[in-house]
């Protein structure tokens, strides 16, 4: 699973979040440090008011939580969503001694990055795309 820190990196990139029904992510506060939500239909929803996106928390985990503002949100994109993120600059994905390689085509160059988790992998390779 993604790190908090790297889905901290990915935000501050500039990759922005729509939530929809599947997402993961935590809440940027220390009481619920390690705690990692997910939004469905059933529990945590996506809300529009006025001028702000909010997550209602309903059913059973309504005694912790009402809504976050979405700004507290840090979304912990999946192996799936990064790929889609990096499109077709993704060239290869394989397992190595040392780990996850993810291989990227961008602006003519070939890069690879490689991590103990695929996620990592992943998110190396999205993050190097999107920082400058």
């Amino acid at each position: 699973m993604l790190r908090v820190e790297t889905a901290r990196t990915i935000a501050a990139a500039g990759i922005l979040w729509e939530p929809v029904p599947g997402d993961r992510f935590t809440i940027a506060q220390e009481s619920l440090a390690g705690q990692v939500f997910w939004i469905s239909d059933l529990t945590i929803e996506v809300h529009h008011f006025q001028d702000q996106t909010v997550l209602g928390f309903n059913g059973t985990t309504e005694w912790a939580l009402d809504s976050v503002p979405l700004d507290l949100a840090i979304w912990m994109p999946r192996e799936d969503q990064l790929r889609a993120l990096l499109g077709d600059r993704l060239e290869t994905l394989r397992r190595t001694e040392a780990g996850w390689e993810v291989t990227i085509r961008a602006g003519g160059e070939r890069s690879a990055y490689i991590r103990d988790d695929v996620e990592e992998a992943y998110a190396a390779a999205l993050i190097a795309v999107a920082t400058p």
